[in-house]
């Protein structure tokens, strides 16, 4: 009964703190005068809102940013699990590739957009492989991170079990690092968002992230705020989309050992 209470208390909180920053929104900037194509008020935002959601197909574009998003995250995620995991059981491996890997997370990852552009052209894939190099490191290094400190004595246990190499890593290894490899998804899906966008910036004629220069050109703010806001609802829905899959496949972890992987 004082988990139901408690957690009736955070939301109220929570949204209290919502209601008291929309509020603010809406007068401090005529307070303070500011113009409103500086910062409009929030009945500004929504009303424009809702006057270019059909004439510029706001919901079309977010759906093409969303699957782009979709794609280049789950492409991502499993590119770095895979490769993090190659890395992680053979350490001869993990020497050859790590100093090309290393260059390749120094490397800005947003500055291959425009080549991207150049080979591919306007369409759907260099946003979508903007993606997956920005969600493959994340994932990458978690992995990484969770075979290296992983406990070897379990290891050393199954092998005294006579089992193979594949099936310690199903059995012992591949559960154990699962924490990690959650920890690095939930970056990861935010990542996604800004991979795709930035791509979208650079050589884009649908998606969000066009809209946002669109808007830009016509010096539209209040039509820049509707855009944010679409993508911070995909960001948001990507996030908790693998925060609810980690509950399920992680259901026999307390939440607060789940939190701290």
């Amino acid at each position: 009964m004082s988990v139901n209470r408690d957690s009736i208390v955070t939301v109220s909180w929570s949204l209290a703190v919502l209601v008291v920053f929309l509020l603010a929104w809406e007068f401090l900037p005529a307070m303070l005068g500011v113009p409103e194509f500086v910062l409009p008020g929030f009945t500004k935002v929504v009303g424009e809102g809702l006057r270019i959601w059909e004439p510029e197909k706001i919901l079309w574009h977010s759906t093409i940013t969303a699957l782009e998003v979709l794609i280049g995250f789950v492409l991502g995620s499993l590119l770095g699990a895979v490769i993090g995991y190659a890395l992680g059981i053979s350490p001869r491996v993990e020497a050859i590739l790590s100093p090309y890997l290393l260059a390749l997370q120094i490397a800005p990852k947003v500055a291959f957009a425009p080549l991207f552009v150049m080979w591919l052209g306007y369409t759907m894939y260099p946003k979508i492989l903007v993606a997956i190099l920005i969600v493959f490191f994340p994932v990458l290094i978690n992995v990484l991170s969770a075979m290296r400190t992983m406990d070897h004595d379990m290891i050393n246990l199954a092998r005294s079990f006579s089992a193979t190499r594949m099936q310690v890593f199903r059995m012992v290894e591949f559960p154990v690092t699962l924490p990690a490899l959650f920890s690095g998804l939930r970056i990861a899906s935010t990542l996604a968002v800004i991979g795709v966008v930035v791509g979208e910036l650079v050589g884009g004629n649908m998606g969000l992230g066009y809209l946002l220069v669109y808007f830009e050109g016509q010096g539209n703010t209040a039509g820049l705020f509707v855009i944010i806001a679409a993508l911070t609802a995909i960001g948001i829905l990507a996030y908790y989309s693998v925060v609810i899959a980690e509950r399920k496949v992680l259901h026999y972890l307390p939440s607060a050992e789940r939190r701290s992987a």
